[in-house]
């Protein structure tokens, strides 16, 4: 016993590993944030190790910090961070503007998705920050940003070319003319919600299909202007499209619908046929028994 423990080697802390090459990359990384954020709290070396590891991440989700973080955090948090390439900023609605935002912006060159969902306080000077500093960008989600108007789309169409999905439902100042120009600009769109925007009409769908044939979803649920020509227009244009979202579009029928329905596009609205039949057991309580390869 006592010669095995001579020959081994002695015990030592977890600090003792080095930092940047072992800990930062292969062990911290796989820790949920808000744990990170309590690790830092057992001493001060513990708080020098989080204060690096925060300097190096590359993604940030304030949804993983419950209860929802606050403000003074978040500045702390990134405030030495210049590598981040996810920026995904949840619950914290209530208290995010531009203020917070633009300095994480301004110091980040690499961010490639960032989600700003429902960030009702921010401007459109956020999104012009987004446009000049982050060229790689791929993914942006500005669901429920009624601030995004065809100024700040228009910037980020004239930087950002690389982007490739890009979510604006219920950007309700938007019109079919800035989203002609954003797909104009930005050929390489493979995802794109337009939902909730009573301003979306045929020639926003239209141009959305003739210039990005590598189109993959498109969300127009509620686009209430939307007919079914511009589905067409869709079908014919958009040979790689694997899903189309048209609930609550009035105008649009199975008729243009039929041809997406046949290359087995997935739809959000069943056939006529399907349609009448949960209409009928609702009412009768039974499905009947109905050949549907007639």
């Amino acid at each position: 016993w006592h010669l095995m423990m001579s020959l081994s080697p002695p015990r030592g802390c977890l600090l003792d590993l080095p930092w940047e090459d072992i800990l930062v990359p292969h062990i911290l990384c796989h820790l949920p944030l808000q744990q990170l954020l309590s690790l830092q709290r057992v001493s001060k070396s513990f708080q020098a190790l989080i204060q690096l590891y925060l300097a190096n991440m590359r993604c940030f989700d304030s949804s993983q910090i419950r209860p929802a973080i606050p403000r003074a955090a978040f500045v702390n948090l990134l405030k030495d961070n210049e590598v981040l390439q996810q920026l995904v900023l949840q619950n914290c609605s209530d208290w995010l503007t531009d203020r917070e935002l633009l300095p994480v912006i301004g110091q980040n060159h690499h961010l490639h998705q960032i989600q700003l969902k429902g960030c009702a306080q921010l401007s459109r000077h956020a999104l012009v920050a987004i446009s000049l500093s982050c060229p790689n960008l791929r993914r942006l989600s500005l669901a429920h940003c009624e601030w995004v108007d065809s100024l700040s789309l228009r910037s980020l169409a004239d930087h950002c070319k690389a982007l490739e999905a890009v979510d604006l439902t219920a950007c309700r100042q938007l019109k079919d003319e800035a989203i002609c120009y954003l797909v104009q600009k930005c050929s390489r769109l493979k995802s794109l919600s337009l939902a909730v925007n009573a301003n979306v009409g045929d020639v926003a769908v239209e141009e959305t299909a003739k210039c990005c044939p590598e189109l993959e979803h498109l969300d127009l649920t509620g686009c209430l202007r939307v007919k079914n020509d511009s589905i067409r227009v869709l079908a014919e244009y958009c040979p790689k499209l694997r899903s189309l979202k048209v609930k609550h579009c009035h105008n649009v029928a199975e008729s243009s619908l039929s041809i997406l329905r046949s290359r087995g596009v997935e739809l959000d609205v069943e056939p006529p046929l399907q349609r009448a039949l949960v209409l009928l057991q609702d009412v009768v309580g039974f499905a009947p028994f109905i050949n549907l390869q007639i």
